[in-house]
């Protein structure tokens, strides 16, 4: 049985947490001296209002349940993008809320889709609220939750598994789900804190280190300039980025290992990271090849390698229109739309621990074609994998290429081209941000009909939190006794 009193007050403590995080963009603005810090004044009382009201509305103790855990992930995270829509909306920098609710959610779920023509009018106080939602959303809002509250008035273990993305391919966590989630959040915070120091010595500004550095370590890839990565000439500014890209996109459970043991050889010793590793070097490789126009050296290498990953991760940065490239390296960049990079880590798309999983198991299935009695189990790393886990899979594989064709089809009723719907859907699903067609890397979704947008902000949510904790709550059995 779901109670309502556990679900209001947890709510409410997001909301408060939310609204600390927002009054930082209120002093942001105010130290730039913008007239915008009224609203977002306005948006983070608000914020904390309600806050404050929803978490003094329950008193109840206990374990949670699990139908109690999903519903307070997905819930918390339509609550955030709600409330976090607040200091866009009130801005007047967005022509309508769908807008700004787009914005909002493609900020949160750490996809980087904009509909913003021209993103340098923006004052920096609402810039630094734009970069902020995705370093908030990529360790997911959910585990800040659970890594910050003392007593919180239910157990965060149910919270815990329905938030963090790859299930039981996410490797392992320790015994209390919030030892895990605030170890999750040093190595998150200790990266963040390194990078910011690298960009700004680098020669970025301050503040471009600070909202570059948020959507980094996110892998959500919002810039404050109109060409993204591609106005910073500094080859030392794209290979910090290529590597903590890289960093982000691996699970930040061994992050914590190889920290606490000083081992690197954590990584090596895992197999989800090996073949991450391994699908970063091939994709650079081809897509190198493909680039035939770019003459051979330093410069051909960085724009393959960054395009190679901000894809990979579902970052979404870009120092390269892509869609200037020949065919060959454009099929590569799609094909990555599709795998993504560990579990476990900030960020977004299928998995490649779930790659591996399938392609363990077609090995399996083909060695008992050739020995049809022999009974092989399935293993990774140390672990066992079961034949529930392979069927979670196969049946994540399914919903996510049905709900995307589903996207698909209803922007193309919208109007939209169709190889423009296919990109669209599948970036925002994916969580990555720049697609195909007329949502290249230096285009935006500003022309996508309102309905479009809210298809868009729901693909993003669904891919975000891994389509089961959201699309569970549109099942009438889950909210029966």
């Amino acid at each position: 049985m779901i109670r309502p009193s556990v679900i209001l007050g947890t709510m409410g403590k997001i909301l408060i947490i939310i609204g600390l995080a927002m009054a930082t963009s209120v002093l942001c603005s105010l130290y730039y001296r913008e007239a915008i810090y009224s609203q977002l004044l306005l948006a983070t009382v608000i914020t904390l209002i309600s806050g404050f009201i929803l978490s003094f509305s329950s008193r109840d103790s206990g374990e949670l349940n699990y139908k109690e855990g999903f519903a307070i992930v997905a819930l918390g995270w339509l609550t955030a993008c709600f409330y976090g829509s607040l200091p866009f909306a009130l801005s007047g920098y967005f022509p309508s809320y769908v807008d700004a609710l787009f914005e909002t959610v493609s900020g949160i779920t750490t996809t980087g889709a904009t509909i913003l023509t021209d993103i340098e009018v923006l004052p920096n106080g609402l810039l630094y609220w734009r970069s902020l939602t995705q370093w908030l959303g990529g360790m997911g809002i959910m585990v800040l939750f659970i890594a910050l509250i003392q007593v919180i008035g239910v157990r965060a273990k149910q919270i815990y598994r329905a938030e963090i993305a790859g299930g039981s391919v996410a490797g392992k966590v320790s015994p209390k789900a919030r030892d895990t989630a605030k170890n999750f959040w040093r190595a998150y915070v200790g990266l963040t804190i390194l990078l910011l120091l690298l960009l700004w010595g680098e020669g970025m500004s301050l503040f471009d280190a600070f909202c570059h550095t948020f959507t980094t370590m996110a892998t959500g890839g919002f810039s404050t300039w109109n060409t993204s990565i591609a106005h910073y000439t500094s080859p030392a500014i794209q290979w910090t980025i290529i590597i903590f890209m890289f960093l982000a996109g691996t699970n930040y459970s061994l992050h914590s290992l190889a920290f606490i043991r000083k081992d690197l050889g954590v990584y090596f010793r895992n197999r989800e990271w090996r073949f991450y590793l391994l699908l970063f070097i091939i994709a650079s490789v081809i897509v190198f090849a493909g680039l035939s126009h770019l003459p051979i050296g330093e410069y051909r290498i960085r724009a393959t390698m960054f395009q190679v990953i901000s894809i990979l991760t579902t970052t979404g940065f870009a120092t390269e229109d892509y869609l200037q490239w020949s065919l060959l390296p454009q099929g590569i960049l799609l094909i990555l739309f599709f795998i993504g990079a560990s579990a476990g880590s900030t960020s977004g798309g299928v998995k490649a621990g779930r790659h591996l999983i399938m392609l363990e198991r077609t090995k399996i299935e083909l060695r008992k074609i050739v020995h049809p009695r022999a009974i092989i189990s399935q293993r990774l790393d140390q672990d066992t994998i079961s034949d529930s886990i392979v069927l979670n899979v196969l049946l994540y594989f399914f919903l996510y290429i049905m709900l995307l064709l589903i996207g698909m089809l209803m922007l193309a009723g919208m109007g939209v081209d169709i190889l423009t719907s296919f990109s669209a859907a599948a970036s925002c699903m994916g969580n990555i941000g720049p697609g195909f067609g007329a949502v290249g890397p230096v285009l935006n979704y500003a022309f996508i009909p309102d309905a479009g947008k809210l298809v868009l902000s729901f693909l993003m949510l669904l891919g975000r939190l891994e389509i089961f904790p959201l699309l569970v709550l549109l099942y009438p059995m889950f909210w029966k006794k």
